[in-house]
């Protein structure tokens, strides 16, 4: 299908503002190592699985921990990590919930260092409202180099 091929998409401009205004708040909790904040951007029984990690995080909890444990080691390796997202598609509106697409390049930058792109993926989300909030509820990372 091409992309003049696409059905209408129930897609308004408000919304699409409203997803990318969401991902980049919630970017900046996690580069910031707000991680209790970052995963309040999820549901309580949210998903957040990686073909990188062997098993996904399921939980808020478990979300929490996986994140705050990454961001921890980074921390005492004196590493930066900075997520790029971009060319954000949201598509599938219903029921108050959202499928959103988009590319990430993860770039660290080590104290006194040059910054790197450590990692280019894809992310697949599925985003419901909460009690008027954006929280997602299954998010699925796909790393180009372990495809």
């Amino acid at each position: 299908m091409s992309v003049t091929e696409l059905p209408q998409a129930a897609t308004t401009a408000g919304l699409y503002t409203e997803i990318q205004q969401f991902y980049a708040q919630q970017m900046h909790l996690l580069d910031d190592g707000k991680v209790e904040e970052w995963a309040h951007t999820f549901t309580t029984d949210g998903v957040f699985a990686a073909n990188a990690q062997p098993v996904p995080a399921v939980g808020r909890e478990a979300i929490t921990a996986a994140a705050a444990a990454a961001t921890e080691a980074y921390a005492k390796a004196g590493v930066q990590r900075r997520h790029w997202l971009g060319m954000v598609s949201v598509e599938g509106v219903t029921d108050g919930a959202v499928n959103a697409r988009c590319y990430a390049l993860v770039i660290e930058t080590p104290r006194g260092g040059r910054p790197e792109i450590k990692a280019s993926t894809l992310c697949e989300d599925r985003i419901v409202r909460v009690e008027g909030a954006w929280q997602i509820e299954d998010r699925q990372i796909t790393r180009d180099d372990l495809v």
